[in-house]
């Protein structure tokens, strides 16, 4: 990290265009992206051949400007992923004072991006999107002089010290990340934890990948320090050979289906890296094909239940929790039915760092960040059509990646699970993955204590993610509490009984994951001031049961069509209260008893939807 503090952190200023003919290219880049090459050249290296397609996304069309955060991986030589940030902009070109030849049609698109060797999105983003916009109202993109001093200003104002304050998350809202997925949050956690194969889809892209690495965020020093080994792939042979545009079925085709599963095992690890490929054909336009095999639909319907494994079924839970001892279990206060309070210290300035012996990253003292994206597991906060091979590339055990693009979405096979932003649904096929995922009576607390804090404080100063309880900075804390005390616990003697709190089936596969291994295998002694067992274990009370009924009438369909049928019941026995003549307090006392009917029907144990 000393020598990429030395040589700064920005290496390259590139502009991407669209050519009517050629399709998506570089059209200038300071400095030369190939040494020796013009300012001009759009000549790319192997691996970064896919760089037009990430900072000029797929329907870019449909918007004024968007931003693009994106990976990729290291050039020969280095080690580290290279951090994108992309700007979009279109314009109409009758307005251009100087007009090129091969500017043909009414609107010009192009975005200006910075490759960087630090994840300082937010940073970038803000001081690239100013430059976009006096680029763009030049009027003239052959004045690159205002890109060049962006360059230099850059490096000067940008520098490894900025990994350590909160500022790594400007622009990374925990707080709507909670209000928008509330205790889905928790299962996108753990869903990574799991080092499963997760899919985010939304548009526009600026959304997407601020999503994405909101979610990241919540990992104490994934951002900052866990993902220098998160782009370690390879391009195909050629660009030829990725997509058949022709082949390939309609995009608005959405009646495709839930596959039977295609999911690696998860004690699947890549320890080997695989052969550089050959060099490509760059003369390939944008419009490039695909490998049809992977973009085909598999048969079948997709049930509406699909998502109701979130309601979390009580009977499911009465398995796990009967195997602990609740007489240890007394920090959870049930005459008030509220968690104790916990207030961890905030997640930044995290001490010392050392290069971890295994895993290679700079780690903490408590062996943090964990090794997730490591040995083939991917972090793409943005994927690009032509890498839809990735998704099943046998060299890749896993990803945690971003898309806009339909054919991502309907290939359902490729993906263990896939996440609606939009909708904030959580689509997992596998049932044995969906039981690995049911909340503990634990961590539905928890949940629910973040989103209690988050939704009361909705409307007064923590509106700026600055303030400390209910604040972004807070949230973070609590997810670092989670994570300490989980591998506190892990350390334990009577381990069994203390996990048990987080899912015994979830810890049963969290402990052969890659980046388990990795941290049991060193010796963290800071872990013996951390106190082991979930934050929020306790016995059992009433509460419980109405968070558990809470969260199922709230999160699934069969929830949702009860809490409609009991709306639909009480205003019809009113009505028919007032048709007879009788009070509505009577009808209202009708009402209540077939509402506490349907409560008592919700709450009967049934088995998770296949």
């Amino acid at each position: 990290m000393d020598s990429q503090c030395k040589e700064g952190p920005v290496l390259h200023i590139v502009v991407v265009g669209f050519h009517h003919k050629k399709g998506c290219q570089v059209e200038f880049s300071y400095p030369p992206i190939i040494p020796g090459a013009g300012h001009d050249s759009n000549t790319l290296p192997e691996e970064w051949k896919y760089l037009p397609f990430l900072a000029l996304p797929d329907g870019a069309h449909n918007h004024q400007e968007d931003t693009v955060y994106f990976h990729l991986p290291p050039l020969d030589g280095q080690q580290k992923c290279v951090y994108g940030v992309s700007c979009y902009r279109q314009m109409e070109a009758k307005v251009l004072k100087v007009r090129e030849a091969d500017i043909t049609r009414e609107t010009v698109q192009k975005s200006v991006c910075v490759l960087s060797r630090l994840p300082l999105f937010g940073l970038i983003q803000a001081k690239l999107q100013l430059i976009t916009h006096a680029y763009f109202e030049e009027k003239d993109f052959s004045q690159i002089s205002i890109l060049k001093e962006l360059y230099d200003h850059m490096n000067r104002s940008l520098s490894c010290t900025a990994l350590e304050g909160s500022q790594i998350y400007l622009g990374l809202s925990a707080r709507d990340l909670i209000l928008h997925f509330k205790h889905k949050v928790l299962i996108l956690f753990k869903l990574i934890l799991l080092e499963k194969k997760i899919l985010f889809y939304v548009t526009p892209v600026k959304r997407l990948v601020e999503t994405l690495m909101t979610v990241l965020s919540l990992f104490p020093g994934i951002i900052e320090h866990g993902l220098a080994d998160s782009s370690h792939y390879q391009p195909r042979r050629s660009i030829s050979e990725d997509f058949s545009s022709a082949e390939i079925k309609s995009a608005d085709e959405e009646s495709l289906s839930m596959s039977t599963t295609d999911i690696t095992n998860i004690s699947k690890e890549l320890e080997g890296r695989y052969d550089v490929s050959d060099q490509p054909d760059q003369s390939k336009p944008c419009n490039t094909t695909l490998d049809t095999h992977y973009l085909q639909p598999h048969a079948g319907s997709l049930l509406d239940s699909e998502c109701e494994w979130e309601t979390l079924e009580p009977h499911v839970m009465d398995e796990m929790e009967g195997k602990v001892d609740i007489t240890h279990l007394n920090t959870f206060d049930t005459d008030s039915g509220l968690p104790i309070t916990v207030q961890p210290q905030s997640a930044t300035g995290q001490g010392m760092l050392s290069s971890g012996l295994v895993s290679g990253l700079q780690e903490d003292q408590y062996g943090l960040p964990l090794a997730v994206f490591t040995k083939g597991y991917l972090c793409m906060p943005y994927m690009a059509l032509q890498q839809h091979h990735l998704l099943s590339d046998i060299s890749v055990r896993g990803f945690v990646a971003g898309a806009t693009n339909i054919l991502f979405r309907q290939q359902r096979h490729l993906s263990d699970a896939i996440v609606d932003v939009d909708e904030a649904r959580i689509q997992i096929h596998d049932p044995e993955l969906r039981k690995m995922l049911y909340l503990s009576t634990a961590d539905l607390r928890f949940a629910d204590y973040l989103v209690k804090h988050v939704t009361e404080n909705k409307e007064d100063v923590f509106l700026d993610g600055t303030g400390w309880e209910g604040g972004d900075e807070w949230i973070r804390a609590q997810f670092g509490l989670y994570v300490h005390s989980l591998l506190s616990s892990a350390l334990q003697q009577d381990h069994e009984r203390l996990l048990a709190d987080y899912g015994t089936a979830f810890t049963s596969a969290w402990k052969i994951t890659h980046n388990y291994r990795v941290w049991i295998s060193n010796k963290h002694p800071a872990m013996a001031n951390i106190t082991p067992g979930h934050p929020f274990q306790g016995q059992y009370s009433v509460a419980d049961v109405k968070i558990r009924l809470s969260h199922s009438m709230q999160n699934s369909e069969r929830g949702k069509k009860f809490g409609n049928a009991v709306m639909s019941t009480s205003r019809s026995v009113v009505q028919t209260g007032k048709a007879v003549g009788q009070s509505v307090g009577g009808a209202l006392t009708v009402a209540k008893s077939a509402m506490s009917s349907w409560f008592s029907m919700l709450a009967q144990p049934t088995a998770p939807p296949a």
